[in-house]
């Protein structure tokens, strides 16, 4: 087995990355690095490399004299990312189905199984799960390029999962949508698998758009 062996500045990247998903760090609020720095016990240096990485993906903002500062969230960038992933994902999905492997499924089982039980747990990975579960039904058929820009787009669409799954009832529906997305993908049925991913994550958006406008 392989061992990965992550650098200093890796680790600071996954830690600080997953208090911005979970919403430990609050959208606007200032990323205090001499807090970070000594609560980590690490130096500015690697700290400094995460963050970079952090607003590379878009979920910092750096400014000049203020340092870095937590995206806000915002129905246009709701719309933007979530109508991007509606071009790309559903299909991949589709395609995903189709190229399966035995493997393949049985990975793609395991992620949802995985996903359920965060979902169970009050303090459950559940954003990282919903990505895991997601990109396992496009892995299989999507290409290197196609692959990399959805779960890039999964990335930037993590937060606003999070907000989306908050209110009362609505992690049971996704828990139902992404059963009844599984069954039908490994089943390749690939024109009802789009048309469910399609569903799923419009429903999403459509939700989300009521929530920051409001």
């Amino acid at each position: 087995m392989k061992i990965v062996v992550r650098s200093l500045s890796d680790q600071t990247y996954q830690i600080v990355r997953r208090q911005i998903l979970i919403g430990s760090l609050l959208p606007g609020s200032p990323v205090r690095q001499d807090a970070i720095a000594l609560e980590l016990g690490i130096s500015k240096i690697p700290l400094r490399e995460a963050l970079s990485r952090l607003e590379h993906d878009g979920l910092l903002t750096s400014f000049p004299n203020r340092g870095y500062v937590v995206r806000e969230l915002s129905a246009a960038e709701a719309a933007e990312v979530f109508a991007l992933r509606l071009k790309l994902e559903p299909e991949a999905a589709a395609a995903g189905a189709q190229k399966a492997t035995a493997e393949d499924q049985r990975l793609a089982e395991e992620a949802l199984a995985a996903l359920e039980a965060e979902m169970k747990s009050a303090d459950g990975d559940t954003i990282t799960a919903n990505h895991h579960f997601h990109m396992s039904l496009i892995r299989p058929g999507a290409g290197l390029i196609t692959y990399q820009i959805i779960d890039r787009l999964h990335v930037l669409a993590q937060r606003y999962v999070r907000v989306h799954l908050q209110p009362y009832g609505r992690d049971a529906r996704a828990q139902q949508e992404h059963r009844d997305l599984l069954t039908s993908w490994l089943k390749r049925k690939s024109p009802k698998v789009e048309t469910l991913s399609v569903n799923h994550i419009q429903g999403t958006l459509n939700d989300l758009l009521l929530q920051l406008q409001n």
